[in-house]
């Protein structure tokens, strides 16, 4: 499990409403161990909106010192999240699973990423 701090998204409108299918989310935030106190790497990625009010499609990277993790999905709204895992560098190459997003808060300024590497 890690922690990001969701300190660096930004998002592209695809129209000139609020919020519209096709909106891009970009991010490149830190990231903090399980217990919140030491950074130990960052990710990096987007999400495409596909449901207003709903869901996102991601794709990001976690960066740690000792290689990189992919993780693809959903990301929804409300609720928890499972990603699939897609592949890895370094001490997780050719890591494949899964990763549970969870918000630890409803601004959604800081997430648990729990990963289950196979």
């Amino acid at each position: 499990t890690v922690v990001e701090h969701a300190t660096n998204d930004a998002t592209a409108s695809a129209g000139k409403a609020k919020e519209k299918a096709g909106d891009i989310l970009t991010f490149d935030n830190p990231i903090f161990d399980a217990a919140n106190k030491k950074k130990i790497g960052s990710d990096n990625g987007f999400c495409i909106r596909t449901v207003v009010g709903k869901a996102y499609e991601c794709i990001w990277t976690l960066k740690l010192a000792d290689g990189q993790i992919t993780s693809e999905g959903p990301f929804h709204d409300t609720g928890d999240t499972t990603l699939a895992v897609t592949g890895g560098t370094g001490k997780y190459s050719g890591a494949k699973g899964e990763m549970v997003l969870h918000a630890r808060n409803a601004k959604g300024s800081e997430y648990d990423f729990r990963y289950t590497l196979k």
